[in-house]
């Protein structure tokens, strides 16, 4: 199958890598199929043997496909995970804190020259009341960035900032209403559930296996509302497969179901490429975007914020739009324009590059 190559947009193996996930998904590339070689793909669609190997790695990195010596790529995503054979459950861990500890690679004087630039620059308009659900600064800033670096494109009326990721549980909770019930992964990090039933809900634990949720639990499980963290669950340190989550794509398509997804830490992937999202998978439908910036700067800022679906929204407004936002402008400012300045992202990627190193 030759794919078109637009070489004015750059990053050829990318729009390769789009196009073969697509065609995989929609099932042209069933299940344990064998992909075209190397040579052949790349002879077909213009571009060179690297580039072809860079779009495989990616697929290959993210699940998609899995490789044979002397055989070549063949699919290993699944759209009928849900009838193959249970895998073993994992047994529980303990748990510890899921508190970020100090980061030593933060670039801190980077950090505090932007401080010292917001005050300048703003003087006593810091003092100003914040915006409900978070300045315009930050939303914009958070808005470009995840566009840029997760391929997420949203609206600002679609981004609520709020004090910690427990502070937005809680917001989610009051938004779709307490009659809902809340299946969560077993094991989880433990505060999730706290707060959840602190906030006079019903929670359920479905098992983890080797590769994300039971399918068979996640199929008869009553709950309508999923809280999933399908880049590195805690403290099992499980990643959802790519068919997983498209398992928990279609899984929250039926009966007005709703997805929390949990993104801690995913910037600190291993990838080449940031990790797929549930929300970006979705389309933008069913799925509620939760991150956090108490790992990758540090839990002192106090700052996360959360991605609503467009048909949410208005939801939101009625419900818990008219609380005030609980970040201080000031911190939302500066952390505005450490994201847009671009020294958000080189930290971002100057840990992720020391990682890798490391392995």
């Amino acid at each position: 199958m030759k794919y078109i190559i637009d070489k004015q947009n750059g990053k050829a193996y990318l729009q390769i890598y789009e196009q073969i996930k697509k065609d995989i998904v929609n099932g042209v590339y069933p299940y344990k199929t064998k992909l075209p070689s190397k040579r052949l793909l790349a002879e077909e669609s213009g571009v060179s043997v690297i580039t072809v190997e860079h779009a495989y790695s990616l697929l290959y990195e993210e699940g998609y496909i899995d490789s044979r010596e002397r055989s070549g790529y063949f699919v290993y995503y699944n759209p009928d995970s849900t009838f193959i054979a249970p895998k073993k459950a994992l047994k529980t861990m303990p748990i510890h804190s899921h508190t970020a500890e100090h980061n030593d690679d933060f670039p801190f004087s980077v950090y505090a020259k932007t401080v010292r630039g917001v005050l300048s620059d703003y003087g006593e308009d810091i003092f100003a009341a914040c915006e409900m659900g978070g300045s315009t600064e930050l939303k914009t800033a958070i808005r470009d960035y995840l566009s840029r670096s997760r391929g997420i494109t949203v609206r600002n009326e679609q981004i609520v900032i709020g004090a910690g990721s427990e502070y937005l549980y809680g917001l989610i909770v009051q938004m779709l209403g307490k009659s809902r019930i809340y299946a969560l992964e077993n094991p989880s990090y433990k505060k999730i559930g706290q707060v959840y039933r602190a906030n006079g809900v019903k929670t359920l634990y479905l098992s983890l296996l080797e590769d994300g949720i039971s399918s068979e639990q996640l199929q008869k499980t009553p709950a309508t509302v999923l809280h999933i963290t399908p880049y590195r669950s805690y403290p099992s340190r499980i990643t959802a497969s790519a068919s997983k989550r498209q398992e928990y794509v279609r899984w929250a398509k039926t009966h007005n179901r709703i997805i929390v997804e949990d993104d801690f830490e995913s910037e600190f992937t291993l990838l080449k490429k940031a990790e797929e999202t549930v929300f970006s998978l979705s389309g933008g439908s069913n799925v509620i975007y939760v991150n956090t910036f108490s790992k990758t700067i540090s839990p002192s800022v106090r700052t996360a914020y959360m991605l609503l679906p467009e048909n949410m929204v208005d939801l939101y407004k009625r419900t818990v739009g008219f609380y005030s936002c609980s970040v201080p402008l000031f911190n939302q400012l500066v952390l505005a324009e450490f994201i847009s300045g671009g020294d958000f992202e080189r930290h971002i990627n100057r840990v992720r590059r020391k990682r890798r190193r490391s392995q």
